[in-house]
């Protein structure tokens, strides 16, 4: 057995993400393309006096997530245009999805399970391309 294995599975790792991501957040680290799977530094769920359950502590230290690095995940798609099955979709630099490469400026995030229609925000599955 080697020494020096970190993860058996490398799907769902820890990684740096922006302040401020949430859970079920699209996300692109470096070549990467995921899905958040906890909020940014893992603060999810604040105990209130109408909620007085505090979260378990995690493993991610400040700045980083939980991200599942292949599935397919229902997500919004910003723009207009419309999809059918198969057709890529792409993360812009600020992690929202569209449906243009905008002249390669946005890198190709996943494929569309399902047909999109010309609504904006459109959820969609969408299948994680790495």
């Amino acid at each position: 057995m080697a020494r020096n294995e970190v993860y058996k599975v490398g799907s769902f790792v820890s990684l740096p993400v922006p302040t401020g991501k949430k859970s079920g957040d699209p996300i692109r680290v470096g070549s990467l393309n995921g899905v958040l799977q906890t909020n940014e530094a893992s603060l999810d769920i604040p105990s209130t006096p109408a909620s007085p359950y505090v979260q378990a502590p995690s493993s991610n230290r400040p700045g980083f997530a939980s991200v599942a690095l292949e599935g397919a995940f229902k997500l919004p798609v910003s723009t207009t245009t419309t999809r059918a099955v198969g057709d890529p979709v792409y993360i812009t630099s600020g992690g929202t999805l569209t449906t243009t490469d905008n002249s390669g400026a946005n890198a190709l995030f996943g494929h569309a399970l399902e047909p999109k229609g010309a609504t904006a925000n459109q959820l969609i599955t969408v299948r994680i391309a790495n």
